[in-house]
């Protein structure tokens, strides 16, 4: 089939290989494409919502839409463009869902979402600690971009994806990405500027 020999930068797209294999009839091709992509996937999960999302369940939701999907796949673009396709409908259905939890009754957000930099880290002398406070507060500013800025900026610097891809993943232009990691970034810095004495992003 053609989309056996699908390319990527890298070589042969083995995802959509190892899913069209599934797709005609080997079962344990499904078992090998899982291993392939379980951690990326819970990667990319895990920077889009943050650690404290109930990861093992949404990988396991990630692939059940996976299986879902069998008949209908084709392999008209890259594997992993379809698969991160799925982790952010995945990621956007979660968030909606635990919006009207997170809502304190001021209107705000709750103490675990929040970004909270006031004083912290300040009275402790420790540089690992300091450190944990950046990275935690880094983590939690990419949490509260919207989430096609969220997603783009992930895709882009943790993913590595070309813009390309990425317009694909969230079905825009890539002048329409080039646009969202722009604004991404920016966002961050003006969130970010407080805290940070040097270029992070």
């Amino acid at each position: 089939m053609e989309g056996l020999q699908q390319q990527t930068p890298e070589g042969p797209d083995e995802g959509a290989r190892l899913m069209l294999a599934w797709q005609a009839g080997d079962g344990p091709a499904f078992d090998a494409l899982v291993r392939l992509h379980a951690d990326r996937v819970h990667s990319l999960l895990v920077r889009f919502l943050g650690p404290r999302a109930p990861l093992d369940d949404l990988v396991q939701e990630v692939f059940l839409r996976v299986i879902r999907s069998k008949e209908r796949y084709q392999a008209s673009a890259r594997f992993t463009t379809w698969l991160f396709r799925i982790v952010y409908n995945i990621s956007v259905n979660h968030t909606q869902r635990r919006r009207p939890q997170a809502l304190s009754m001021d209107g705000g957000q709750d103490g675990e979402g929040e970004i909270d930099v006031e004083d912290e880290g300040v009275a402790d002398p420790s540089d690992s600690l300091a450190r944990q406070d950046v990275v935690r507060a880094v983590r939690l500013a990419i949490e509260s971009l919207p989430e096609r800025q969220r997603m783009a900026l992930v895709l882009a610097k943790y993913e590595e994806q070309p813009y390309s891809e990425i317009a694909d993943v969230l079905d825009m232009t890539e002048k329409g990405v080039k646009s969202l990691v722009h604004r991404a970034r920016e966002n961050l810095r003006g969130i970010l500027s407080p805290l940070l004495t040097e270029e992070l992003l």
